[in-house]
């Protein structure tokens, strides 16, 4: 079973996108809001430095991105292999 980590806020439009898309696909994720928990955030940066946005998420402690990067991925069907690896 793949682990999928993705960080996120409140009413946040991307975020609410990405958690769909993985729903869609049958896919179990950990969320960590960044907003309700601010340690979150800087644990976010330390793991994709120079990242600031939300959401950020991560296959198999790999850094995926974004949103956009998650459905880019996804159009590709390379979202399959992601979750072997």
């Amino acid at each position: 079973m793949p682990s999928i980590e993705i960080y996120s806020g409140n009413y946040c439009p991307y975020c609410m996108r990405a958690k769909s898309l993985l729903k869609e696909r049958g896919l179990a994720f950990t969320e960590y809001n960044v907003q309700q928990e601010p340690t979150r955030r800087e644990e976010m940066a330390k793991r994709a430095p120079g990242v600031r946005t939300i959401p950020q998420i991560f296959i198999n402690n790999r850094h995926l991105g974004g949103c956009d990067d998650l459905y880019a991925l996804d159009r590709k069907g390379e979202l399959k292999d992601w979750l072997k690896a």
